[in-house]
Order: C-alpha cells, then sequence, then structure tokens
C-alpha cells in the first residue's frame, strides 16, 4: 500500500461496550464488552451496530429538545418523534469513557466575531467526513461512505436516506451541487473560486447521481480532495431549499422577495446568510440586518451541525441543540448531550487567562500559547480543570514584505541578504529558554510540518543558526550603513529604517516577538514592537500594511495535498499568515495589476499543482516536493523559529475528553475528537 493510500486509509480499531439495560449495549471506548469492531474505529453505522451487538436498537431524545427547538425562530413548532428526525441508518457514535447526561450550557470564550472562534466551531463542526483522532485514517460522518476511481478523478459520496436539515428539510446530493456549482463558482458569491474546490486549476462538475448519491469529477487526479472534506471548516453543502429562493436564476420572484425585506436583491439575502464567505462564523442577519430581522424567515442558516446559532450580539453567541442531529450513542440516545452554548467574546488577553485560572469557561485551546502554562498549570487543582500540553503542528513563521508600499523598504526586504542576516540575528535558543521555558526545537520552517522523507535535513536549519558576526556582514554587504549616527543601520537612500513589529497574540507570543526586536535591534535594525486585535493585525496584512507578517505556518502533508494555500501568494488565508500581497494581485489578476512574483515562486506554484496530483512516494512526487521545499527555504520567503507544544484546558466537569495528539487548527481543532458525545457533570 503506498503512503497516499495510507493517508487516507481505513483504519480497523476495536469499540467497546457496555450493557445499560436498554435495548443495544451501551458501547464504550473504554469498555468493549464484547461487542466487536466495526469498518471505522469508534462509530458504526445502525445496521452494522446491530448486527455486532446482536440487538435492535431504539431511540431516546433530550426531554428539553422541545423547548430547545421553540428557540430556534422559523422551526416548526411541533417536532415529530426522535425515530423521525434521525436518518434510516443514523452514525452511531462510541463515547469515550460513558453514555451522557443530558442538559447544561456549554461555555466557551471567542476573542471577537471572526476573531479566535474556530476553537468553538471546531466543536459543533460536521464534514462530509473527518479525521479520527489518530489523525491518519478518514472515517465517515455527513456522508455515509464514499468512493475512488482508479485513477482519483472521481470521488463519489453516498448520503444517508432521511437525513434532515435542523428545520427537518430533507438533506439530499442536491444540497452538495447546489454548494459547489451555485456558491463556490458563483462570481456573484465568491469574486475568485478558492483552490480546494478547483483541481489543477479548473473546476470539477458534480453530478446527482440520485438523492443520496453526488459524485465529483475532476479534471486530474488529486487524491487530497478528501483530505479537505476531512479537515476543513469550508463545508461541503449549503442548504438549497433555504438559500435557493433567494437567488434569482434558481427562484424568479427571489429579487421580488428580498425586496420586500429591505434588500436590494436575493444575492444581499443570500450575502447576510451565507456571508460570501466560506467561514461559518461569519455574521448572520441579526449583526448585519438587525433591523430587518423580522422580515426574514430565520435568524440564521438551517445547518447540520449539533448545535444551531439563535442569538448574536456584539458580546457574543448563544446555541441549542439540532432538533434533527444525525448522530446517536450506541444506547440509541440522540446527540448531542450537551442542550445549549454559550460563547462570550473577551478580546484581552489577560481577562481571558483570569476566566480561565477562574474556571468560568468550559473548554479553551486556541489563543493559548505556552507561556500561560505555567499559571494554569499552578492554579488547576483549585480551580478544579485540566490542562493538557499538546505539541503544535506549526511553526511561528515570520514573512518579510517583499511587496512593501514604501520602494526604498521594498528595495532592501527583497534582497535575500538582508533575510539571511534577519534569520542569523535572532538567537533561537534564547526565545525557547526564555518564552518556552526550554520545551521547543528551534528549526527553519520548510512548510512541511511532518517532515516527509523529501525534505532534506539541511532545510531544517538553513540559515537559523544564531550569528550575529554573520548578520552584519551580511548588512554591511548589502551597503545598509548608520547615516545619521544614531546606532541604527539606514536605508539604502540614507532615509530612516524602522521595521514595525505589529502582533496579535493569538498568532505569536509577545515574548517571542519582543526577544526577536531586540535581537534585530542588536544587529543595527531599530525596531518597534505593538500589539494589536486579531482583527486589527488581519486588516493592516491583507491591506500591504505590515513590514513583517507573523503567525504560526505550516501544513502536514496530507493537508497540502488538498490545498494548495501555504505554497501560492499570499500563503495562505486572511485568518493567518500572509506575506508579499502584491504578488497575491499580480496572480489574482493574470498580470494585469500588481508585482510580478520572481521565478522560484512561480515555479512553487506550478510544482504544488503537480504535487497534488502526483502519487505519493513515487519519485516524481518526492522531486517535486524536494523542490518545493529547495524555493521555500533557500529564499527565506518566511523565516522560522521554534516550534513549541500549548495549552488545551478544560473543566473536569466536562466529560468524554480524551488527549489530544496535537494541539492544531490544521486538522480543525477538536473536531477529530467527537466533541458531539462530551457532557456536563455539574
Amino acid at each position: 500500500m503506498n503512503k497516499l493510500r495510507y493517508l487516507i486509509s481505513i483504519g480497523l480499531m476495536a469499540v467497546a461496550g457496555s450493557a445499560l439495560g436498554a435495548n443495544c449495549p451501551a458501547v464504550t471506548v473504554a469498555d468493549m464488552k464484547g461487542v466487536g469492531a466495526g469498518k471505522y474505529p469508534q462509530q458504526y453505522d445502525k445496521a452494522e451496530f446491530e448486527k455486532l451487538a446482536n440487538c435492535t436498537m431504539a431511540f431516546s431524545e433530550n426531554p428539553d429538545i422541545a423547548s430547545l427547538n421553540g428557540k430556534i425562530r422559523g422551526n416548526p413548532s411541533k417536532l415529530p418523534p426522535v425515530a423521525e428526525r434521525l436518518p434510516e441508518e443514523p452514525l452511531v457514535v462510541a463515547p469515550y469513557d460513558s453514555i451522557g447526561k443530558y442538559g447544561g450550557t456549554f461555555d466557551v470564550m471567542s476573542n471577537a466575531t471572526e476573531a479566535g472562534t474556530s476553537d468553538f466551531l471546531a466543536i459543533r463542526h460536521v464534514n462530509l467526513v473527518r479525521y479520527s483522532d489518530n489523525l491518519q485514517t478518514i472515517v465517515p460522518n455527513v456522508a455515509k461512505g464514499w468512493e475512488w476511481n482508479d485513477d482519483f478523478t472521481q470521488l463519489t459520496f453516498f448520503l444517508r436516506k432521511g437525513h434532515k436539515w435542523s428545520d427537518g428539510h430533507p438533506f439530499t446530493a442536491e444540497d452538495v451541487k447546489y454548494w459547489y456549482d451555485r456558491l463556490s463558482l458563483n462570481p456573484k458569491v465568491f469574486e475568485k473560486p478558492k483552490n480546494y474546490v478547483l483541481v489543477a486549476d479548473k473546476p470539477m462538475t458534480v453530478d446527482v447521481i440520485d438523492p443520496q448519491t453526488v459524485r465529483f469529477n475532476l479534471p486530474a487526479p488529486k487524491p487530497g480532495l478528501l483530505v479537505h472534506f476531512a479537515n476543513s471548516y469550508a463545508q461541503g453543502f449549503q442548504p438549497k431549499h433555504f438559500l435557493g429562493q433567494w437567488d434569482p436564476d434558481l427562484s424568479p420572484d427571489a429579487d421580488k422577495k428580498a425586496q420586500a425585506m429591505g434588500f436590494k436583491d436575493g444575492y444581499e439575502v443570500i450575502s447576510n446568510y451565507y456571508g460570501n464567505s466560506d467561514w461559518t462564523d461569519t455574521p448572520t442577519p441579526m449583526l448585519r440586518s438587525p433591523d430587518k430581522v423580522a422580515k426574514m424567515p430565520k435568524d440564521t442558516m438551517p445547518t447540520l451541525e449539533s448545535h444551531i446559532l439563535i442569538s448574536e450580539s456584539t458580546e457574543g453567541r448563544h446555541l441549542v441543540a439540532n432538533p434533527y442531529f444525525f448522530q446517536v450513542d450506541t444506547a440509541g440516545n440522540q446527540l448531542p448531550y450537551i442542550s445549549e452554548q454559550d460563547e462570550i467574546f473577551v478580546n484581552e488577553d489577560e481577562v481571558r487567562l483570569l476566566k480561565l485560572v477562574n474556571a468560568e469557561v468550559d473548554f479553551k485551546a486556541q489563543s493559548l500559547q505556552l507561556s500561560t502554562a505555567p499559571l494554569l498549570l499552578e492554579n488547576q487543582e483549585k480551580g478544579d480543570y485540566s490542562v493538557q500540553l499538546r505539541p503544535e503542528v506549526t511553526i511561528a513563521a515570520f514573512g518579510i514584505n517583499m511587496t512593501h508600499e514604501n520602494l526604498e523598504k521594498r528595495k532592501v526586504f527583497s534582497d535575500l541578504r538582508f533575510r539571511q542576516a534577519m534569520s542569523v540575528a535572532m538567537n533561537r535558543n534564547e526565545m525557547n529558554e526564555v518564552a518556552f521555558f526550554g520545551m521547543g526545537e528551534p528549526k527553519q520552517y520548510t512548510g512541511f510540518t511532518d517532515s516527509p522523507p523529501f525534505v532534506e535535513d539541511k532545510w531544517k536549519q538553513y540559515y537559523a543558526q544564531y550569528d550575529p558576526k554573520l548578520a552584519n556582514k551580511l548588512l554591511d554587504d548589502m551597503g545598509l550603513k548608520d547615516c545619521d549616527g544614531d546606532g541604527f543601520r539606514d536605508l539604502l537612500n540614507c532615509e530612516k529604517l524602522v521595521i514595525n513589529l505589529q502582533f496579535s497574540v493569538q498568532g505569536v507570543p509577545a515574548a517571542m516577538v519582543e526577544l526577536i526586536g531586540q535581537h534585530w535591534a542588536a544587529a543595527g535594525i531599530e525596531t518597534t514592537v505593538k500589539e494589536v486585535t486579531p482583527d486589527e493585525y488581519r486588516s493592516a496584512q491583507s491591506s500591504n500594511k505590515l513590514d513583517v507578517t507573523m503567525w504560526r505556518n505550516g501544513q502536514p502533508l496530507a493537508i497540502v495535498l488538498g490545498t494548495n494555500q501555504i505554497w501560492v501568494p499570499p500563503y495562505h488565508d486572511y485568518f493567518t499568515v500572509r506575506t508579499n500581497m502584491l504578488w497575491a494581485e499580480w496572480v489574482d489578476s493574470n498580470g494585469a495589476s500588481g508585482v510580478e512574483p520572481p521565478d522560484y515562486a512561480k515555479q512553487m506554484m506550478k510544482d504544488v499543482t503537480a504535487f497534488q496530483s502526483a502519487t505519493v512516494g513515487t519519485p516524481e512526487s518526492d522531486k517535486l516536493g524536494a523542490r518545493m521545499v529547495k524555493n521555500l527555504v533557500e529564499n527565506l520567503l518566511f523565516i522560522g523559529t521554534v516550534q513549541v507544544p500549548a495549552p488545551i484546558y478544560h473543566r473536569n466537569a466536562l466529560k468524554n475528553i480524551v488527549e489530544y495528539t496535537t494541539h492544531s487548527f490544521e486538522y480543525y481543532r477538536s473536531y477529530p475528537y467527537r466533541p458531539t458525545q462530551w457532557w456536563l457533570d455539574g
């Protein structure tokens, strides 16, 4: 079996159970009770489970589900029985430790709207498939199964008969096709299609075979397409029955209905619900158009997620359990166990940390840096919470802006010797000891975080040594002098050179940035350090206003197979690290505007497209991957720092939590660890 098939293989793992006196044994991962393993780890389809457990499953529901449904504006007031709300083949989930108890409110905090929210999103998230908690095996989720053709140019998904949206409307293959054709490829929704919906820069076609079967036809092989659906926040479906009524191409009276509610046209309504974004936490009409909400049929779109949004403000959001959610536990209890979710926005790092120490929230991982670990660990017994320190997939990377709007800075930043000097001026060992308690690994940024065999060892430490003498020589060779006698080097035309280091603690820790500012100042480069909010940082970064961009970056091989983001200008998305924005403008405009990227950047773009179509582990694939790494690292497109672990926090009252394999956004945070089976014990 080649490495590619290993990455997307189906693992076999024993799943456990214990009888609760109901119709079927209450299987848990901790206690098998003699029930055999299913086709996929820690989950079953209903018929499979009934056969293995020799039982007939009956279903139970949250006793408060009717009142919870009553809070969902636009939902039918009377719910059908739970067996009619579930698919014919619900996904049967084996809880980690125990069958849960219904009820409670799950309290979390994020930084702000669309800032630091993926932590919370991942807890209710679903997609067609997901990674299991070993982060190697892809398993069904919304889809019951899938099938590739022999050359990875045709991917077929099999959906669950009887699956319903949160408003009770049938979910079918038409909802997948609608998402792809009418949203992802629609220039009125996305000006330019995202890379993950393209193959070799060309669109796919989507065929509805029948209501439960949908097929993606690819113009070239792309095995990583399945990986995308396993780890991405961008869901491969949207409610056609709901959004389609505002689509003028699908509904003749769409614009007329929209105008009656006070909107310009149907697409403005779609924008209010879908947000013109694949990020699932864009503001809903409750924030976008609060004056028009009363005339709209719902506060938010129907969902397949475990919980649905019912209220939203600049202070936070509140959600309730989806009465039509498609998962059950092994005892037949419809998931989720937790009735409500409450999210508050806290943008101050110190306030967030205080709330954690005081155990005012149930779970937190995003925006927690290793620097917070001592205080959290010191108070965990008193606060009755637990802290995991888990490896961070990514590494903090610094991108020096080679398309800076100041042409004199651009001239300096584009000189490779400057980037080499800034890299060796960093004392990564000091960073590790001072900012990370010696727990990290100093290294260069190579793009691939799991170091596939084609990543040569030399690149992992390329210009990563601390060598202030070499840094000064490189700067001298460039002709950067101290023209005004203030002790700092100036630009080539003798104008003042100051590098402004703006950062958000959601992306990198303050102690690291402050140390780097000192290291660069010691090499004669004056710096200023300023902390800003994530929204301020992202806005400045995307507007090409920053001297240096900084955020955690890098992806495992499996993720790169599905998306080219970190290899094509601007080298990631709005929510993470971006650099050289004018290169991206040149690419997006086909050379009509912006700044033309250098040859190595163009080669990386070509190579990643070919890499995604090649078979992993073959000489062709390894050659492409090796050249991608060489071009990335040799030109110090990003400067790596120290790879470190990070904390994951949860109150001990939150049950069925296991030790995470990683602390990462790349596998979509908590999504592999099945938060739908979490429950609150007080």
